[in-house]
């Protein structure tokens, strides 16, 4: 089977680009160096998708909004696009094509359900030129971002797009009741048909924000079988790496304070049965950490003031749930509210150092279905290795696997407790949110690396490796 198509390259870097001539799926070069995904160039293939979408969400606001019923799901709008223009369309310098829209009553009522309007989805998709990402992995397919940041658009394959729209009814149904989730969202599936090609696109939300600088990336699964980042993949300025880099890098793992834990986890676990309900497996937790501390030192270093990746304007929001943070507490994050300017929707976490991070995740590659080809893949490897430990496996011990690597291995809970009803102060103002805690040691603060009251920073560190803020020294609670 095609390889399971990822987003584990979203940043963009300089050196992401096959060579002329080579081919990964269908994705290629042609000999002007533009990327090309069937035969089809990337500018009329961006130049098709903005005028198919600027029409049909256009076309679909004239109609009346009702209930959505079950047939919707199953309905395919078509329209053509002349070169030279219609009575419907607009004239255009790219090749004829066809536009074919999918459930597009059932996406409207989607897209609604996170809030997002007409006019800020044609805005987003359509109005700024789309950015091509240049280092968009393994799987052939070809990935574009608005410039808001906001959406991801993906080429699929065929057999991705129909287990989607198998997948619809019963997966909104879930969205539905509970659209504070992890997994991806779907906003919109669409076919370019262009030279007796048809390439269909899918539009979801984007976990990983270029506003944000990434100091590590992962793409995690819960196996260790071939989950190393390969030589050539640590060569790329921003890589993506895997589990046993994990499980090597940051040993400790990632510490949450209580509350977010619980929140995470519990999210974490109400995926997973969701997907395995679906017999969905081969999925991934897409994992960014943007290092506070790092990026601290980066800007003293450069000389440089307020200069920074995760301080630069940013657009508004549009899609409600759409941050890590509001995906798993809805707004709200230990009590309070969260902080959207210092953490930019990101989770925050300490590492074994007790360096300040944002996490920012997201469920991916979910349109993978446990078909008979994988079940025979699974066997094969089963024989020469390990069946437990390969990535392909049956979707229900998939889910087990995947979950308990989660909340066990990559995500700790803090030792601290706190809530949000007094303030902790710094003197340096470096002490990022607002809580109280309860200190498990008389005289040490078991949410801070240094002491509170007359004892000296080396006896704190000593005893104390969270940190979750990072003050010089903390004024009396």
């Amino acid at each position: 089977p095609p390889a399971s198509p990822s987003f584990s390259r979203q940043m963009p870097s300089s050196s992401g680009q096959p060579g002329q001539g080579k081919k990964i799926g269908h994705r290629g070069v042609d000999a002007s160096g533009e990327t090309t995904y069937k035969k089809t160039t990337s500018s009329a293939l961006k130049g098709a998708i903005q005028l198919g979408i600027g029409y049909t969400v256009g076309n679909l606001s004239s109609k009346p909004e009702r209930d959505v019923l079950m047939q919707d799901f199953y309905v395919v709008e078509s329209i053509f696009f002349p070169s030279e223009g219609s009575n419907l369309t607009p004239a255009h310098h790219f090749p004829d094509f066809r536009f074919k829209t999918y459930a597009p009553v059932a996406f409207r009522y989607f897209r609604e359900l996170f809030g997002i309007r007409p006019d800020d989805y044609l805005y987003s998709l359509c109005n700024e030129p789309l950015i091509e990402l240049s280092n968009p992995g393994a799987s052939g397919s070809v990935f574009y971002l608005t410039k808001d940041d906001e959406f991801i658009i993906k080429t699929v394959m065929h057999k991705e797009a129909e287990f989607l729209q198998k997948l619809l009814p019963g997966y909104y149904m879930n969205l539905n009741q509970n659209p504070r989730t992890l997994l991806p969202k779907f906003f919109g599936l669409y076919c370019v048909q262009s030279g007796g090609k048809n390439i269909r696109v899918v539009v979801m939300n984007n976990v990983l924000p270029r506003v944000v600088r990434m100091h590590l990336k992962y793409d995690l699964k819960g196996s260790t079988y071939k989950r190393r980042a390969s030589k050539k993949e640590r060569e790329k300025a921003r890589p993506t790496f895997k589990d046993l880099d994990f499980m090597q890098d940051l040993q400790d793992g990632l510490m949450l304070d209580q509350d977010t834990y619980n929140a995470l986890v519990k999210t974490l676990q109400r995926d997973c049965l969701v997907l395995e309900s679906f017999k969905i497996m081969d999925y991934s937790l897409l994992l960014g950490v943007h290092n506070m501390d790092q990026a601290e030192r980066e800007r003293q270093m450069e000389g440089s003031q307020g200069g920074s990746d995760e301080k630069r304007p940013v657009a508004q929001q549009k899609a409600l749930y759409s941050t890590a943070m509001e995906s798993i507490q809805g707004g709200a994050a230990c009590g309070g509210s969260i902080d959207t300017d210092d953490t930019m929707g990101g989770i925050p976490a300490v590492n074994g150092k007790g360096e300040r991070l944002l996490l920012y995740i997201g469920i991916i590659d979910i349109l993978q279905s446990y078909r008979l080809i994988k079940k025979l893949e699974h066997t094969w490897k089963a024989l020469v290795h390990d069946g437990d430990t390969v990535s392909v496996h049956r979707p229900g011990f998939y889910a087990d696997r995947f979950f308990k690597f989660m909340s066990s291995t990559v995500f700790k809970k803090s030792s601290c407790e706190f809530s949000s009803d007094t303030a902790l102060h710094s003197q340096t103002g470096l002490c990022w949110r607002s809580h109280r805690h309860k200190c498990q040691m008389p005289g040490f603060c078991l949410f801070c690396c240094r002491a509170l009251t007359g004892k000296s920073d080396a006896a704190a560190n000593s005893l104390i490796r969270c940190c979750f803020v990072s003050c010089e020294s903390l004024t009396s609670i």
